[in-house]
């Protein structure tokens, strides 16, 4: 399970993806954790089978090798254990969730 200061320290690995899979309305309403690309759950099963190139263009960046480091973020840490399930079930082997999500981060940063 990831903490606020490891999701805070990101930024600064860029080798690790910090993925939120929040509806974009939802991000249009509250924000985004910095360094986080957005996947909503629905979406999810479907961008981590796309080829490299798809998964660039729609995502705007390169698309995780199996073995990359992956946090999994919502608003509550509830879809975060069906990110989770997902990505594992498709060979992501280090996968981990924050828990505390944007409510955890939001509260933190006094947002």
């Amino acid at each position: 399970m990831a903490t606020y200061e490891q999701v805070k320290d990101v930024p600064n690995h860029p080798d690790v993806y910090l993925i939120d899979v929040r509806r974009k309305e939802e991000l249009q309403q509250t924000g985004f954790i910095p360094a986080s690309i957005n996947i909503p759950l629905d979406e999810l099963d479907k961008a981590l089978n796309l080829d490299g190139s798809a998964f660039k263009n729609i995502y705007g960046r390169s698309k995780p090798e199996k073995q990359s480091q992956i946090i999994f973020t919502c608003r509550s840490g509830n879809r975060v254990l069906e990110a989770e399930k997902i990505a594992k079930s498709q060979g992501y082997s280090n996968v981990v969730i924050y828990k505390g999500s944007w409510n955890e981060w939001a509260q933190k940063e006094g947002l």
